[in-house]
């Protein structure tokens, strides 16, 4: 095995096969880390390649950097980016673009130095500024013409862009018309990234109410005394219990469940999220009072969350979880049905637990709706309780398929539901 050819063949194989399977007009192939890094060492070459062998004109490099301010002598560097360029270079690789990250406008001089020093166009050094929101950076590099710079290296017709749609979006961001707090009770509160998904999830939902989503970030630990979770949901208007895995803070989270359902807060539940909502009903409604998953109690009497069959037998858990996108049956005329307009759904999983079917009866007599099922009808995949404002849970993972102009349909009802009460 050499890097060259057998990997570098590997990774161009990969993105020719996109090619083969979508036929996009145009492919956007990023490479994440630090030029220099050893791990980038094999795809930048595969690119070199790669751009070679479909022709000049058919590709081009856009290379992002930043340029770093120093507020004592109150100017802009421009070094680290054209030593950058160099060890690019040495790779083989002439950047035909610079997105050149800044918090600070940078000066004509300084534009014009960097096209100087690292061979590009004076038009092809691209400002991208720090933004308030994110969603506001499209419009600025549009305000700059790089896609007009993009298709004229590409020698591809020139067109108008309509960012109307997107503009509105960023005029909504910038300025709503109300707000709407929100809870996401887990045990990795610490480091929000961890949940930045379902954070961004949220806020995409909140974009299409005209809300702007405040997170109130509620450690489950601290839940487990139910006056201590009383008080820290008592200022929120919803909450959601994201994925997960063991049973540091179950309890706490199962607390937060309850609190939602016996004071129709709206709830959203995420694959843990929905077999903690099985449990607490289990428990509380249904009169199970030791109902528990096998993941936290292997010896469990009740353990209405069990490992899926086909995972009876397999110890370890790399590669043996329910991985990927498949497709899920929802009940017509049900909360989930109605977001999402559909009754065929597909969604991405990863879990290795769910409902057990030996008592999904027994649950759904004392008014818990199962909602979505598998198409062969043996794993639950949706929970609700019609008679609540919004009291949904999936076993899947919807806020991998938000988007800022399309929220998720169970994030979207979620945040109607509280708007529906301001």
């Amino acid at each position: 095995m050499q890097v060259i050819p057998h990997i570098t063949n590997e990774i161009k194989s990969r993105v020719l096969g996109a090619t083969k399977q979508f036929k996009p007009d145009f492919q956007l192939i990023e490479i994440g880390g630090t030029i220099g890094d050893i791990e980038s060492l094999p795809f930048i070459e595969a690119i070199r390649q790669f751009k070679t062998e479909i022709g000049i004109g058919n590709a081009i490099s856009i290379h992002t950097t930043l340029l770093p301010y120093l507020p004592t002598s109150g100017e802009l560097k421009t070094k680290p980016s054209q030593h950058s360029v160099q060890v690019l270079r040495s790779y083989g690789i002439q950047p035909e673009i610079l997105v050149c990250r800044t918090a600070k406008p940078i000066p004509k001089t300084e534009k014009e130095k960097l096209a100087l020093f690292c061979s590009v166009p004076k038009e092809a050094v691209i400002e991208c500024r720090d933004m308030k929101s994110i969603y506001e950076v499209p419009l600025a590099l549009e305000d700059q013409n790089m896609a007009h710079v993009v298709l004229d290296m590409l020698r591809v017709e020139d067109r108008e862009a309509d960012l109307t749609n997107w503009k509105k979006l960023v005029e909504n961001i910038k300025n709503p018309h109300g707000v709407v707090k929100v809870a996401i009770a887990g045990k990795y509160t610490k480091l929000s990234d961890a949940y930045i998904s379902v954070v961004e999830s949220l806020k995409h939902a909140g974009y299409a109410d005209d809300v702007k989503v405040e997170i109130k970030w509620i450690n489950s630990e601290e839940c487990v005394d139910m006056k201590k979770c009383k008080e820290l949901l008592s200022d929120v208007q919803a909450v959601v219990v994201p994925g997960g895995f063991g049973i540091r803070g179950i309890e706490g989270k199962l607390n937060v469940i309850r609190y939602a359902r016996e004071n129709n807060l709206p709830f959203l539940g995420l694959c843990l999220g929905m077999q903690c909502a099985v449990i607490e009903y289990a428990r509380n409604v249904v009169g199970i009072k030791d109902a528990n998953s096998k993941e936290f109690d292997e010896n469990a009497q009740n353990p209405v969350i069990d490992l899926m069959l086909e995972q009876k037998n397999v110890h370890g858990y790399g590669g043996t979880m329910r991985l990927g996108a498949y497709d899920c049956v929802l009940k017509k005329g049900s909360k989930a049905e109605k977001a999402y307009g559909t009754e065929r759904i597909s969604e991405r999983h990863r879990h290795r637990y769910e409902v057990n079917n030996e008592y999904i009866d027994r649950i759904a007599e004392k008014g818990l709706v199962f909602s979505g099922m598998s198409p062969d009808g043996m794993l639950a995949e949706v929970v609700e309780l019609p008679q609540l404002d919004w009291f949904v849970a999936c076993q899947f993972h919807p806020e991998f398929k938000s988007r800022p102009e399309r929220p998720h349909p169970l994030f979207k009802g979620l945040i109607d539901a509280v708007v529906a009460k301001m």
